[in-house]
């Protein structure tokens, strides 16, 4: 009997691809199933991977398949009933975020996981990264309180663009890709958030009138650290500074910069969110006569890995989790605090009034 876990992928776009090949390359994995709408994308896949079982159904495929691992990766709306769905079959979970579209759906499915005993890992990418890794650690030695500055934002057209309207049919870009981002900025402050305000705007007619494609939010923690992040999806938004991540705090800077000149000009480029170039660490102390004490330094991420590179990493700390039982409370309730942070300030939008948290 083989003693591999039996893993049902669905989803077939661009993070289900990533992920169904590092199930395919790692040796504790086997997939028993590929679940998409569109059978052009499943039958794409299963032929890249070998020939593998294929449904249009996720339903179907969950009691046919019988997974000991369902990874999801398609719209956010469903999520919540695909992780719910899975959960209650007794599998493990792999989802790409948000893991909800309300607060209450996201801890119902924390609950859910612990009561199971199933292991529930939300695909965070930027937390298996060794580069932002190293950008989070920095960023803890500059003292409190820090200021937080980072944005993403997307000039789309054609496939990207009717898959960024197809997002927008549930959430706004600060929500969807927002969640990385103040998830960074809990973990470098280490700090309760306790307000947040946003702003946006509706900048096409293709999409609904209540929906924004552009938006700035700003979280306050309880030790004094700010952070801001800006999202915008769209042909009209602009490439110029469209990828700041940068943190001050009272004994320097540190800021991801592209000195090497390795990370894409293009905002569209997938492959490029998560690229960083180098590492820049600026000190502010000053010796006797006020000028720099220290030169700044530079870190080369020059080999840091690819797109598919970084999903074999969420796979391996999924496995690690499975076989050696890990405790994943702090990553379930990181997940779901970073999800509360991103839907106040979707609320703080619709209201024009800053949210307490």
């Amino acid at each position: 009997m083989s003693s591999k876990l039996r893993v049902l992928v669905v989803g077939c776009g661009h993070m289900g691809i990533s992920h169904a090949r590092a199930y395919h390359q790692m040796e504790d994995f086997e997939i028993v199933g590929l679940v998409s709408r569109k059978p052009e994308s499943r039958n794409r896949l299963s032929d890249e991977l070998g020939g593998l079982p294929t449904y249009d159904s996720f339903e179907k495929a969950l009691t046919a398949a019988k997974p000991d691992v369902v990874s999801i990766n398609t719209y956010p709306e469903t999520h919540y009933p695909y992780c719910k769905m899975s959960l209650e079959s007794g599998a493990h979970v792999f989802t790409e975020k948000p893991l909800a579209l309300t607060v209450d759906q996201a801890q119902e499915l924390v609950d859910l996981a612990i009561a199971k005993k199933r292991k529930m890992v939300i695909g965070y990418i930027l937390r298996v990264h060794p580069a932002w890794t190293k950008f989070i650690e920095k960023a803890k030695t500059l003292g409190k309180p820090l200021v937080m500055r980072m944005n993403l934002n997307q000039q789309s057209s054609g496939a990207m663009w009717s898959t960024h309207k197809s997002l927008m049919a549930s959430m706004s870009p600060i929500v969807d890709c927002g969640v990385h981002y103040v998830d960074v900025m809990c973990l470098m402050t280490g700090a309760k958030p306790v307000r947040v305000s946003a702003i946006g705007a509706r900048l096409s007619d293709e999409i609904d009138e209540q929906m924004y494609n552009y938006g700035q939010l700003q979280v306050s923690f309880d030790d004094g650290s700010i952070g801001w992040y800006e999202a915008g999806w769209g042909p009209m938004m602009s490439e110029t500074a469209f990828f700041v991540k940068d943190v001050v705090g009272p004994k320097g800077s540190v800021s991801i910069v592209d000195e090497s000149g390795e990370r894409s000009d293009d905002s569209s480029d997938i492959e490029g969110h998560t690229k960083t170039g180098g590492i820049k660490l600026h000190h502010a102390e000053l010796d006797e006569n006020k000028e720099f004490a220290r030169k700044d330094e530079f870190f080369s991420t020059k080999d840091e890995p690819t797109h598919d590179e970084l999903c074999y990493l969420e796979q391996e700390y999924l496995l690690n989790a499975i076989k050696n039982d890990v405790d994943l409370t702090d990553h379930l309730n990181d997940a779901v605090n970073s999800l509360r942070i991103v839907l106040a300030a979707d609320e703080s939008f619709k209201t024009g009034k800053t949210v307490t948290i």
